[in-house]
């Protein structure tokens, strides 16, 4: 039995998502900050990659009176910081690094990895030294300020998120064996890489060979340091029962304990106000989509979307636009859909055209050029949405009663036509579909149902399967969340089943609606952090006691 007693003085987290919002680990760790923070009063350190510029700074505020003492002995040592707080609930101290200034030392970096934990570094390409270079400087900084303040009497750990981390926990592991390291990968990069090939993961999971499947796909690296970094942590972690099963196959190494992902739900506005934001969404993706279209499209009209990172098959972009399309062939529906696609592809600008009929607030009767898609992109004719779109003759026909519409960009408040965040976006939904094939848990879904809105997901995520085990069973749609049943090979089933859920939603009673939206945020409150942080600090206390362990045998 462990000794659950101990509980860290200090927690260092680092992630390439911190201020820096690229996709789910962002709301992680954004969510989770303030419940972190209610517990550790500044002493939860958030370590992110510094690209200084507006962009970044619009997530991180910057204070010169914070940490000045260790600040001035930073620089001393040549670590260029800035300290300040992470603009999310709960403010954290948060230090971004210029990681630049590591490259030059590259190959010694990658010697040591290999001498130290035969990381194979000479495969690297594309982001792995840009990663790699962060990683290290985070470990820096640990060190840094380890040495300068703290000591022998305090418990500390460094939380590393993803194989981007995994350089630094493995020189803190070298440097400083006090310190207790923890590791949480959200997804292998092997396995999202199999998937993303189109290779059969599921079925086969028993039979891969990481190491192997990492030659023959290229991610030698990535493969090699998550994999080292897994094995000589004190604490390895990932989020779902799923994934776990993936690094026992993949990785060859059990995870020590499963960490769900919560959400903190001080973003979901008051009931005050709920109502008027909802409405004013609504208002807007209809005022979008009218002009778009070129046609008046009522307060009736049934909103759908999925959205999530561009892996068009992994999250199930590719079935969605399959089930619209046998939607729009359904003869018995009775309401008008708009279906959204919120992605981010290879953005080029804003239409022009759409802007102007937007800002004239004329109602229009013929549709604009490529009714599709909202914004303009570098590679109109080679993109995946478009493209099978246009497949499936899907044109947004005027007769049409099911439309789908491409939102290409980063809903951050300023993409230039709906100019409205995402999370002031997800609550005008009356639907949210998220059939993704590899979704090692699934933020998109459990935001929907905070923000109210019942959504459609499948087995294949870990928030699937955590709402089937609240149900006891699998989960329907009147309960807030419809999971479906998908395997390897039953495509087809899938988009049927989405298909028959949206029709039969479209006929919901104003009291089922009601009773699902209710059912929705009801089971959104049994994933709060306040109820999944107990899992974290069951894993600080294995690697505190590991961390222990060692310092005891090193005397």
């Amino acid at each position: 039995m462990g000794r659950y007693d101990l509980k860290p003085d200090y927690i260092f987290e680092s992630s390439w998502e911190v201020c820096n919002k690229v996709g789910g680990i962002y709301t992680v760790l954004s969510t989770r900050a303030k419940t972190l923070q209610d517990m550790m009063k500044d002493r939860i350190i958030f370590i992110g990659p510094d690209f200084g510029g507006d962009v970044q700074d619009c997530y991180f505020e910057e204070d010169p009176n914070l940490m000045a003492g260790w600040r001035e002995a930073a620089a001393s040592e040549n670590l260029n910081v800035r300290i300040g707080r992470w603009r999310v609930p709960g403010s954290p101290v948060t230090v971004l690094v210029d990681f630049k200034p590591y490259y030059p030392q590259k190959n010694d970096i990658y010697t040591w990895l290999w001498e130290h934990y035969q990381v194979d570094s000479l495969h690297a390409y594309g982001d792995y030294d840009e990663a790699s270079m962060f990683s290290y400087a985070a470990g820096l900084v640990v060190e840094s300020f380890y040495n300068h303040n703290l000591g022998a009497d305090d418990r500390v750990v460094y939380h590393g998120n993803e194989w981007m981390t995994g350089l630094g926990l493995l020189y803190v592991n070298n440097k400083l064996p006090q310190v207790a390291t923890l590791f949480t990968t959200h997804a292998t990069s092997i396995g999202r890489s199999i998937a993303g090939n189109m290779k059969p993961l599921y079925d086969y999971l028993f039979a891969y060979n990481g190491d192997q499947m990492a030659g023959e796909l290229n991610m030698q690296s990535k493969h090699s340091i998550e994999k080292q970094t897994a094995w000589h942590v004190d604490c390895f972690t990932t989020v779902s029962d799923i994934t776990a099963n993936e690094c026992k196959e993949l990785l060859d190494k059990q995870v020590d304990v499963v960490l769900p992902n919560g959400f903190d739900n001080s973003f979901v506005p008051a009931p005050a106000v709920f109502a008027r934001k909802r409405k004013k969404a609504r208002k807007r993706m209809l005022d979008v989509a009218s002009a778009l279209l070129g046609e008046r499209l009522g307060d009736d009209t049934l909103i759908v979307s999925t959205s999530g990172r561009y892996e068009f098959r992994n999250k199930g972009v590719d079935v969605y636009i399959e089930a619209m399309n046998r939607l729009l062939r359904d003869k018995v529906l009775h309401k008008k859909v708009v279906a959204f696609i919120e992605v981010p592809g290879w953005v080029g600008e804003p239409r022009r055209d759409l802007q102007e009929r937007l800002a004239s607030g004329k109602d229009y009767d013929t549709p604009l050029e490529v009714p599709l898609v909202t914004h303009w992109l570098h590679e109109m004719s080679h993109d995946c949405v478009l493209d099978t779109l246009k497949y499936y003759d899907m044109h947004n026909r005027q007769e049409d009663n099911v439309k789908v519409i491409f939102l290409p960009c980063y809903l951050d408040g300023n993409d230039g036509i709906l100019n409205m965040s995402y999370y002031d976006i997800v609550l005008g939904n009356d639907l949210c579909i998220y059939p993704s094939y590899y979704e090692p848990w699934g933020y998109t879904p459990l935001e929907a149902i905070a923000f109210k809105v019942p959504c459609i997901t499948t087995d294949l995520s870990g928030f699937g399967l955590w709402a089937n085990s609240i149900k006891g069973g699998y989960s329907e749609l009147i309960d807030g969340v419809k999971v479906i049943h998908r395997t390897d090979y039953n495509y087809s089933e899938v988009a049927d089943n989405i298909k028959e859920t949206v029709a039969d939603f479209s006929n919901f009673t104003d009291s089922q609606v009601k009773k699902a939206r209710a059912n929705a945020d009801a089971l959104s409150k049994k994933a709060l952090w306040s109820e999944f942080i107990k899992y974290y600090f069951e894993a600080y206390a294995i690697a505190l006691e590991k961390a222990e362990r060692r310092v005891a045998g090193l005397k």
